[in-house]
């Protein structure tokens, strides 16, 4: 009953009635025009902003920490998993379906952290908290649909999505060592637990030390791939955009497979538009010093986790000799592609990637819900204590359940996250649009543009003492 119930949410949200795909176009080419085509007239300053980003303080997290935080949650099975999954069900075409909706995501990925960053609110430990139940409560006085959201969040990061992390990590330890998912299961609970207890600083830590690590080694080995097939690179370039417009022998049947596949597994890798990444965005603190300079660096999140690590992927399965069957594979397509490149040693590669990749996001997923118990009245020891729970329980279930089973409910988790957020980020539009035009009005005078509410028309009220706001 319960798959019958997903499955025809499923199918409203992303198959037939792609709901989300018209959605998410919609939402990317808003948020392009209202700010000017901000993720390519502004591509360059959006790694100057990182000037700095290592500074912080008690009451938060460095830009940094969020950047990696954001990444941590991006940067796992939709990178190595979902690319093949959207290979496998859409063709080479999806890849470039992929890199489309990046690129429009990456201003609407711009837009919900500015958001995050304005309304945060400081926690009972003085620590900041936002996200979309925030700027929905404060900004549009809608604690109904502020509501709503924490729920479907909770369905998605707090139970879900790590769930389906987990799975991706003991198929690919099963496949590679034949590990029983049981074991494997149980030790990410040991893990995840010991991580999460200290909170978001703790998390914040040790994304800080993993996710550069290890997004760089699987760059370099991706590049090494591509100089070992240089010659075949046209080729598949060639491959991608003509089956991205449905110029091959498959014709018209397989165009809607690409968009589909390549829009979903995007969404699911980079998570713009979603309403999770604004969590880490708001936890940034003291610079980024206007809420702005936070959107370029979850801006340029999007762009690393789908423009270089998807692209990173896609190019070890499409360079490699492996058929594509057009039924659905995961993680174990992207090992046997790098098993055809490396042999054995590249199984052995992918396993320890997905390992690492997808148990950042396990940790990442548990703050990004934590957050939000703060809305509820639950930031105490009782409902840390009964959410932590759940959320591992999950986990250990997630380890040992089907691949459909998992992203079946992770696809309408997101979906309907992915609904509530765009709506309320389209409506919050004015103010996105007064916070862009004031700090690049004040970056032309100054490299360091402060921020100060008497100077920007807002809407609803911020948290008071968080941003002050000066005497006239």
């Amino acid at each position: 009953m319960i798959n019958e119930l997903v499955s025809s949410i499923n199918n409203v949200l992303w198959g037939q009635g792609q709901v989300l795909i018209y959605l998410l176009l919609f939402a990317g080419c808003w948020f392009s025009f209202k700010l000017r085509l901000v993720q390519l007239l502004q591509f360059r300053y959006m790694f100057t902003v990182m000037k700095g980003s290592s500074q912080s303080d008690k009451s938060g997290i460095s830009s940094f920490q969020a950047l990696c935080t954001g990444l941590s949650a991006r940067v796992g099975t939709g990178n190595l998993a979902g690319v093949a999954m959207a290979i496998s069900l859409g063709g080479s075409g999806a890849v470039f379906w992929m890199w489309v909706i990046a690129l429009l995501g990456m201003a609407t990925g711009f837009a919900e952290s500015v958001l995050g960053q304005l309304y945060k609110v400081r926690d009972n430990h003085q620590e900041f908290r936002g996200g979309p139940a925030y700027y929905i409560r404060a900004g549009l006085n809608k604690p109904w649909l502020a509501i709503l959201f924490s729920l479907c969040l909770f369905l998605g990061y707090g139970l879900t999505f790590s769930a389906m992390q987990a799975n991706t990590i003991a198929d690919a330890l099963n496949n590679t060592f034949a590990i029983s998912t049981k074991y494997s299961g149980a030790v990410i609970v040991l893990l995840a637990g010991s991580i999460v207890v200290g909170g978001m600083r703790s998390i914040a830590r040790f994304a800080e030390l993993i996710v550069p690590f290890m997004g760089l080694a699987f760059v370099v080995t991706a590049l090494v791939i591509t100089l070992m097939n240089i010659e075949l690179l046209p080729a598949m370039f060639m491959d991608i955009f003509s089956s991205a417009f449905g110029l091959t022998e498959a014709g018209a049947g397989a165009l809607g497979a690409a968009i589909k596949n390549g829009i979903q597994r995007g969404l699911y890798s980079n998570e713009a538009g979603a309403g999770s990444v604004p969590h880490a965005a708001a936890g940034a603190s003291p610079v980024p010093n206007h809420p702005v300079a936070q959107g370029y660096v979850q801006m340029l999140g999007v762009f690393l986790d789908t423009m270089v690590l998807c692209s990173c992927t896609a190019v070890v399965i499409l360079l490699s000799d492996i058929s594509i069957s057009g039924e659905m594979e995961g993680i174990r397509m992207t090992q046997n592609a790098m098993t055809a490149h490396f042999g054995t040693g590249g199984n052995y590669f992918v396993a320890a990637a997905i390992t690492l990749f997808a148990f950042t996001s396990v940790v990442a997923n548990y703050a990004y819900a934590e957050s939000n118990l703060h809305l509820f009245k639950l930031d105490n020891t009782v409902g840390r204590v009964l959410y932590t729970s759940v959320y591992l329980i999950m986990v250990f279930w997630g380890a040992n359940a089907t691949l459909k089973q998992v992203w079946g409910l992770a696809d309408m988790a997101l979906g309907l996250m992915t609904l509530v957020n765009i709506y309320a980020i389209v409506l919050l539009t004015p103010t996105i649009v007064n916070l862009t035009q004031d700090y690049l009005a004040k970056l032309k005078i100054n490299d360091q543009p402060s921020f100060s509410l008497a100077d920007v028309e807002i809407q609803g009220e911020t948290e008071p003492g968080v941003w002050s706001k000066p005497k006239p």
